[in-house]
């Protein structure tokens, strides 16, 4: 059974959708006199900041832009996310059960831990890995291998949350199964071709959980890239926790 739940931060518990792209705005408008295009801002979401700033700004030196963006969020950050609806009542209840989490995140720790203060978020989490505890970043394992570590978690016995498809494929690279919740914005377009198929929630949740690897490919989804269950709600977690392994069977 499941006894263990690693979370990505951005886009996933907290909402920074606003701040990230105004963040990006910001930096286009002083560096280029223009804005960029939404979609092509929400393709980068989950990438290492500095990565993705190297290559917008190619031709900038990288301390400049950075100090653009990272202004910006020191002005508005903390104002500017929330907790997405239902999350704190769904850690509330993995934390009564005593499920083991981590929160294994590409943000840096000091606007991390800013925000898990500011929203009362660290009674949650055994172990929080930062883009500053890794040299790898996701899609690479190493971050949710340190929290699996950490927390002397087996990694069949666990699950990932995440909004992206660099969170897949780091829950597939280290063996952990998968969830996508859909209130994700960069793969709302994949989650809507989902629904469209009238594929029942309970589906994915029993059927495509019990797959050890989940070999096929949801429609819209890379097999890749294909997450093992889709969530609505933050609650539907809970549902997730008893689902057996096939080992278990």
């Amino acid at each position: 059974m499941i006894d263990t739940v690693l979370f990505d931060f951005d886009g996933t518990i907290m909402d920074t959708n606003d701040v990230i792209i105004e963040s990006w705005q910001t930096t286009f408008r002083q560096l280029r006199g223009r804005e960029a295009d939404k979609d092509v801002l929400l393709r980068t979401f989950g990438e290492p900041l500095e990565d993705t700033m190297k290559n917008f700004f190619p031709d900038v030196p990288l301390e400049k832009a950075l100090e653009i963006y990272r202004g910006y969020q020191r002005d508005y950050f903390l104002s500017s996310i929330r907790l997405f609806p239902g999350i704190r009542k769904m850690l509330d209840e993995l934390l009564q059960r005593q499920v083991k989490m981590a929160l294994v995140t590409s943000r840096l720790k000091h606007t991390t831990m800013q925000a898990m203060e500011r929203f009362d978020m660290e009674k949650y989490f055994s172990y929080v890995i930062t883009a500053d505890d890794v040299n790898r970043h996701k899609p690479d394992p190493l971050c949710a291998n340190l929290a699996l570590e950490a927390l002397g978690a087996d990694p069949a016995q666990a699950i990932m949350l995440g909004d992206s498809s660099l969170d897949i494929m780091c829950a597939r690279n280290a063996g952990v199964r998968p969830v996508l919740v859909s209130w994700s914005m960069t793969l709302a377009d994949q989650v809507a071709a989902v629904k469209e198929t009238g594929m029942p929630a309970e589906s994915l949740l029993d059927t495509s959980l019990r797959l050890n690897k989940n070999t096929g490919a949801l429609p819209g989804f890379a097999p890749e890239k294909t997450p093992a269950a889709i969530i609505d709600d933050p609650l539907q977690v809970l549902d997730l926790l008893e689902i057996r392994h096939t080992s278990d069977r």
